[in-house]
């Protein structure tokens, strides 16, 4: 690699974005598509699961983007979806007309309105046109007490567009995302997801119309939202949006090939012909398969861009898989978020103190991209559940692994037990009540605790270095 050469790959991925959900600026260049997702973009598949930062959010914005569903349907030939599926919004971020919001959620069911019934009132407004009786109700009561007055007619208004989308043989989905903020508890929560689910089987009866569910993989507890008739028909159409190790490095390939030196960084990256497609108005290429599938050939193009030790020597680890092991969840999940994070940190890190350095990325730079990947993921707990905030920082200067009784001894758990009775902690532990040992469970089933064979706890990097502890050889915690 030529001195302009590295000065470009590191530029490149300095260019990385920052945020990987897009909304309303989402254009056909930014999506990249494993495998595991296109499937999930099929109408049938009715349920798509996946951690936080897996790409949620994003295929619920994409997906109602035209040239983006063009650029599917003419990349995935086992998906049913293309330019022509409509699409409408039953529930997500931000707020919007089309769907009540959470407080009006929970007057309704505290009105007795069953969550099936409120979903299909959500459901049937996005279908009805606008002179339909259900347009002309005010508020979202109204509208629902209407739909549970009129059951027949509702039934008539789902046959009847059904028809209409058939006879233009083409889909209409109905998307539902950021379940959990529908409801401030796990029980309020549950009922909400099992009436969405229930909708969502009663609409697989239809041949065009569809409702399509994105769920964090905790909110999937068959136990409290699947316990009703025929629920394995809709849990069998669920698939889980998975980032392994080689699919994060195909999403980078990716963003370089559609950056300011794609031509060159394309040519670069291989030999082989890139294959293309026009989107709306953007050329959109596709990652030829070779950069992906053949994992010697991917890591040994990441070892030209980023070295081939994480130190002076091969005992530091090699950086193609040390990335990843370094980012992940005790389950091995990684988000696509804090990879792209902690390379971008890193190539910005290595301009600023290693501007001379013979390769893209210098290894110091990447653990400091790794630290800040780390304060990204702890960022995003304390969003989603800010009580692991309060178990976590107590432990700060701890080593990792350790017995559970020296973690147990910091924690004070009468804090938070007040701070849930009182209402001010969302979705708090499900086994609080089981003292410690739920605590515990709780944080092990969020894969941030791991139980070790000898019954240790074990911290993945992605968590320890954010709160500060420490191991033995590990990346030092963020100062």
């Amino acid at each position: 690699m030529t001195a302009i050469n590295v000065q470009m790959v590191r530029e490149a991925l300095a260019g990385l974005p920052d945020e990987t959900s897009y909304g309303e600026s989402l254009k056909p260049e930014d999506v990249y598509m494993p495998r595991s997702h296109l499937k999930a973009t099929d109408p049938n598949s009715l349920i798509v699961t996946g951690m936080r930062g897996a790409g949620k959010t994003f295929w619920w914005s994409a997906l109602q983007n035209s040239s983006v569903r063009q650029l599917v349907g003419q990349s995935a030939r086992q998906s049913s979806l293309d330019e022509a599926t409509e699409t409408r919004t039953g529930f997500g971020i931000p707020p919007r007309d089309d769907y009540p919001s959470r407080d009006v959620l929970q007057i309704l069911m505290n009105k007795g309105f069953d969550p099936k019934i409120i979903w299909r009132t959500v459901q049937a407004r996005q279908l009805a046109a606008d002179g339909h009786p259900l347009r002309q109700r005010n508020t979202w009561e109204e509208r629902v007490q209407y739909v549970s007055d009129h059951i027949e007619p509702i039934e008539y208004l789902f046959r009847k567009r059904d028809d209409e989308f058939n006879q233009q043989g083409v889909y209409c989905l109905i998307l539902f995302d950021a379940l959990d903020r529908c409801a401030d508890d796990w029980q309020a929560m549950y009922r909400m997801i099992r009436g969405l689910l229930q909708t969502a089987l009663d609409m697989r009866a239809y041949q065009r119309l569809r409702v399509k569910v994105f769920l964090r993989s905790d909110q999937v507890d068959e136990a409290k939202v699947a316990d009703f008739p025929d629920a394995s028909k809709v849990l069998s159409s669920a698939v889980e949006l998975n980032w392994p190790s080689h699919e994060l490095y195909g999403l980078v390939w990716h963003y370089l090939a559609h950056g300011p030196h794609g031509a060159d960084l394309r040519q670069f990256l291989t030999a082989d012909d890139w294959q293309s497609v026009e989107a709306g108005e953007q050329r959109v290429f596709s990652v030829p398969r070779s950069l992906i599938a053949r994992r010697e050939d991917q890591r040994e193009k990441f070892h030209v861009i980023a070295g081939r030790w994480m130190g002076r020597g091969p005992k530091r680890g090699f950086p193609y898989t040390w990335i990843p092991n370094h980012l992940a969840d005790t389950e091995g999940r990684v988000s696509p978020r804090s990879f792209l994070a902690a390379l971008k940190t890193a190539a910005e890190d290595t301009a600023d103190r290693h501007p001379d350095h013979d390769h893209a990325l210098h290894y110091d730079s990447i653990k400091r991209g790794v630290q800040e990947a780390s304060t990204i993921r702890v960022r995003e707990l304390q969003e989603d559940y800010s009580w692991v905030h309060q178990l976590l920082v107590p432990l700060e200067g701890m080593t990792v692994p350790c017995e559970f009784d020296e973690i147990a001894r910091r924690w004070d758990l009468a804090p938070l037990a007040q701070a849930v009775q009182q209402g001010a902690v969302k979705l708090p532990p499900r086994h609080l009540a089981q003292g410690v040992a739920g605590v515990r469970e709780d944080l092990e089933s969020l894969g941030v605790f791991f139980r070790m064979r000898d019954g240790r706890v074990n911290i993945p990097d992605v968590f320890r270095v954010g709160y500060g502890l420490g191991r033995k050889g590990g990346v030092r915690p963020v100062s």
